[in-house]
């Protein structure tokens, strides 16, 4: 493998990962959204979990999707019991993208993903064997410019990831440890982020022993930013699907050792705008009964998640104000709070 482009990354570190900004402290407090300002993108909704629901979800925001296709989809650790079924991600791309290949990149922690001939082991272990899967890290890493980053100049991603001209996040929906939650935003920002410089440039201060230090409205931030040169890189060639199933509080690198589901199952959410798609969900998640959502709720607040939301639109990367359609009644409008009417609860499959 070639590692030398890793040891000149490396010596950016203090340059591009550490800062004198200051946060701002509001990623524990939620904006309802009437008290948001903007225009309003156009967000798609279903509640049919299945193939048929994702491929319906997909082909509403689909259309600027060409070329060489990457599908960033978080791949999950060995027998991850919340990952989006690989039926479903199967029957996507054998209808709408055929020539597609998942992409993914190694872990900065010790894990079944952690060098590349794990993550292929990992991979073969959840059945990630129909199309081909690119660890983009796997013989390289390049930087991508981050446009007005608080944090960040550039940052390190995968080598593969800029041989691809479009890119489908394929999201599950779900808490996450650092996060708070794991939407697009974190599937992107964290998952095309190589996993020896640029992850560490978004978790780990130089020089100290935590490697988790990074945390709270600063890491959401960092991972903010990192999303952004991806995005930014592909321009309009991005699209976003977020799956709203088997939330845990916890992100799908906990694998089977994730906390229980106790949310209720929703639907599937898609759109070109990242932000909209995002927010959507969380409102989603807030629209619920105070029993159905507590333990992600306080996940989230509890690690000021909702930081991603207000970094994304200051950065402009989308609208938190949206246009929510219904798919399963005709393009209904509906509101979050009509999303989350009459959820069942979760029930294991």
């Amino acid at each position: 493998m070639k590692r030398l482009p890793y040891l000149f990354a490396a010596l950016l570190i203090v340059a591009c990962g550490t800062s004198n900004h200051s946060s701002v402290k509001d990623g524990n407090k939620y904006v309802p959204y009437d008290q948001r300002d903007g225009e309003e993108a156009v967000v798609y909704f279903t509640r049919n979990l299945s193939a048929e629901g994702l491929i319906a979800a997909y082909e509403k925001v689909g259309g600027d999707i060409t070329g060489k296709v990457g599908v960033k989809l978080h791949t999950g650790e060995q027998n991850g019991p919340n990952i989006i079924p690989r039926e479903w991600v199967k029957a996507l791309l054998e209808k709408d993208l055929p020539e597609a290949t998942i992409i993914e990149t190694n872990t900065y922690y010790k894990g079944d993903r952690y060098t590349t001939d794990l993550h292929r082991k990992t991979l073969e272990v959840n059945g990630w064997t129909f199309c081909p899967v690119d660890i983009i890290d796997e013989d390289d890493t390049l930087t991508l410019p981050v446009k007005d980053g608080k944090w960040f100049k550039k940052m390190a991603v995968g080598s593969h990831l800029i041989n691809y001209d479009s890119m489908v996040a394929l999201t599950h929906f779900k808490g996450h440890t650092q996060g708070g939650f794991g939407g697009s935003n974190k599937n992107i920002g964290i998952g095309c982020a190589d996993g020896r410089v640029g992850k560490a440039w978004i978790h780990t201060t130089p020089g100290q022993p935590n490697q988790w230090d990074i945390a709270e409205e600063e890491f959401m931030e960092r991972m903010t930013e990192s999303t952004k040169a991806t995005i930014d890189y592909f321009g309009k060639h991005v699209t976003y699907v977020n799956v709203m199933r088997n939330m845990s509080v916890s992100c799908d690198c906990e694998g089977v050792h994730a906390a229980p589901v106790v949310t209720p199952n929703v639907g599937i959410l898609s759109s070109t705008d990242l932000l909209a798609v995002d927010q959507a969900c969380v409102d989603i998640i807030y629209a619920m009964t105070a029993e159905e959502h507590h333990d992600i709720v306080e996940r989230i607040e509890s690690r000021h998640g909702l930081r991603q939301l207000s970094y994304m639109k200051e950065l402009g990367m989308g609208h938190d104000r949206y246009v929510l359609i219904d798919l399963d009644n005709g393009g209904k409008k509906i509101t979050a709070a009509e999303a989350a009417k009459g959820l069942k609860p979760f029930v294991k499959e």
